[in-house]
């Protein structure tokens, strides 16, 4: 048909234009879409074309070139970030362009970093995990060697999400998920009292989680 073919054309040419002119592509598909394209397209022999100027660089164009997102990727972003199960087919739907399109925008999504990767998030409590703790560490010593040695223990401890080095009174903040409070008190017991380097640990539990998101504002 040549309405199929029609759309297979401007999708690639949608893509191939999308660092310069964000989405023009997108858009005509879409309209191309709207409209049904049910009547034939009649060959025309086309004119010579003129050289075209140059046009001025837009923020739009400055952008581009930049590789910042425009709409459709944040749209896609947005989408992903909602429910990553998504199919192909479904994510086009939703962002309103061709199942090719979209999936091209993914993979240069990822492989711009934008994409860090595709997860499940499970239930922690379905898990015997539903004890929230929030961990604050001091170290005896402030040198080089004592951070690597005390990140790389802590990257061993048993149910820990998180481990950040923060300002203030303490120099890092840990997140660990536990069963109940004597999991905790054997995980202190076991682990935590051991690690290297540390001259106070302060812990916190979490009565109630009142939000917890891993969606980024995009």
């Amino acid at each position: 048909m040549v309405g199929g073919w029609v759309m297979n054309v401007l999708a690639n040419i949608g893509d191939m234009a999308t660092e310069k002119y964000y989405g023009m592509g997108e858009a005509l598909e879409s309209l191309c879409r709207r409209e049904g394209w049910r009547n034939k397209m009649k060959a025309k022999p086309r004119p010579a074309r003129k050289p075209a100027t140059p046009a001025p660089r837009t923020a739009v164009a400055e952008a581009g070139a930049r590789g910042d997102l425009d709409r459709i990727d944040r749209a896609i972003l947005r989408a992903l970030q909602r429910d990553a199960s998504l199919t192909n087919v479904a994510l086009a739907d939703k962002v309103r362009l061709s199942p090719p399109a979209c999936q091209r925008r993914v993979e240069r999504l990822k492989a711009g970093g934008f994409i860090r990767g595709i997860v499940a998030l499970l239930e922690p409590k379905a898990l015997g995990a539903g004890m929230l703790v929030v961990i604050g560490v001091v170290l005896d010593r402030s040198t080089p060697e004592s951070f690597a040695a005390f990140e790389a223990a802590a990257q061993q401890v048993s149910g820990c999400l998180e481990c950040h080095v923060v300002t203030g009174e303490f120099d890092y903040v840990m997140m660990v998920r536990t069963g109940d409070h004597a999991s905790f008190n054997r995980l202190h017991a076991e682990q935590l009292i051991y690690l290297p380097g540390v001259r106070q640990i302060r812990s916190f539990i979490v009565l109630r989680e009142v939000f917890s998101t891993t969606e980024l504002v995009v």
